[in-house]
């Protein structure tokens, strides 16, 4: 089983720290998330975490195709895989914080695929056409893998037709992950691709600390902010969600802040949404308690978890306290 981490870059020294400790546990990907108004400039970010590994993969999870261009992302990912030699993954999403907290609208599915398309042929070396403006990369010599993140049906769908990955943000139940795994499903279909072609990586929360209720009071800031990717605005019958917790939920997508903190948490549990979300979107709590939790995500049929410790009770420790006590056995159960 394949695992990384996200988070968002605060400052210098914790970008450093924890992409030191994602090279000493054995961590398969370490992602930069582009949150502008919540923490630096996920670029900055993403150079110095190349600077530090020499084995994990290093992401963008995730930037988007509004506040950021297109071509603009190609070359920025280039650059950082010449840092690091084939190691530099960019992810490209719709637009969540990255770009509500700049007052912008999210791009729709077909934007996601048009834009993933130029950037994956400017990333070939080759000149690439979108909106009549044409863009050329010459001096790339090897392509930089590029995912999609997804949760809604349209844009899963088009990460099967056109990305390399998918950072999957719909849940770590089996249901979940047999719902949105046929639809990713579908797109690969539909564009004559094999289901090698493409890695899916299931997103979640992680909080890991020794006491399991520091983590789990913490966890729900995180839980409030990938409900609002899951649920939409609306049909929450496609999106695996229970008919009780519908309304529950569109109260919490109506309330919940791009810039979380105490009161999503207050939040979640005001809505008695948390045994749901966090049994869904996470896994937290003791060392003991996570392994439990990503074992079965395993069984429910995850290959690849991408966990956010954004906003982790101390992303730090979480990290290290995952790496040390869990990630041995997910990799070698016995």
């Amino acid at each position: 089983m394949e695992v990384g981490f996200f988070f968002w870059p605060f400052n210098p020294g914790l970008v450093e720290s924890l992409a030191d400790h994602a090279d000493r546990y054995g961590y398969d990907m370490i992602g930069i998330a582009d949150t502008p108004g919540n923490a630096m400039d996920p670029w900055v970010s993403a150079a110095l975490a190349a600077r530090v590994t020499k084995k994990a993969r290093v992401a963008l999870c995730v930037t988007n195709l509004v506040t950021r261009d297109a071509a603009v992302s190609a070359a920025a990912i280039a650059s950082i895989d010449q840092i690091i030699d084939g190691r530099a993954v960019l992810g490209i999403g719709a637009g969540h914080s990255g770009t509500k907290n700049l007052g912008r609208n999210k791009s729709t599915a077909k934007e996601l695929g048009e834009g993933v398309t130029l950037i994956k042929t400017l990333l070939r070396g080759e000149p690439a056409t979108l909106n009549e403006a044409t863009s050329h990369l010459p001096w790339v010599k090897k392509p930089s893998k590029v995912f999609l993140a997804a949760s809604h049906p349209l844009a899963l769908a088009t990460a099967g037709r056109t990305a390399d990955g998918v950072f999957l943000n719909f849940g770590l139940g089996k249901d979940n992950i047999t719902q949105s795994g046929a639809i990713v499903a579908k797109g690969i279909s539909e564009a004559g691709r094999s289901v090698d072609d493409v890695e899916i990586w299931q997103i979640a929360a992680l909080d890991c600390a020794m006491d399991g209720d520091v983590a789990r009071d913490k966890v729900g800031a995180m839980l409030a902010f990938l409900a609002g990717y899951v649920i939409g605005d609306k049909n929450l019958e496609t999106r695996g969600v229970p008919e009780q917790l519908r309304d529950p939920l569109l109260e919490l997508r109506r309330r919940y802040s791009t810039r979380p903190g105490d009161a999503d948490i207050r939040l979640v549990r005001e809505l008695g949404l948390f045994d749901y979300l966090s049994g869904r979107l996470a896994i937290c709590g003791t060392p003991g308690e996570c392994l439990k939790q990503a074992l079965a995500a395993k069984e429910a049929g995850a290959r690849r978890l991408m966990l956010t410790v954004s906003l982790a009770s101390d992303p730090v420790r979480t990290v290290e306290l995952f790496g040390e006590h869990v990630l041995p056995k997910l990799r070698n159960p016995e």
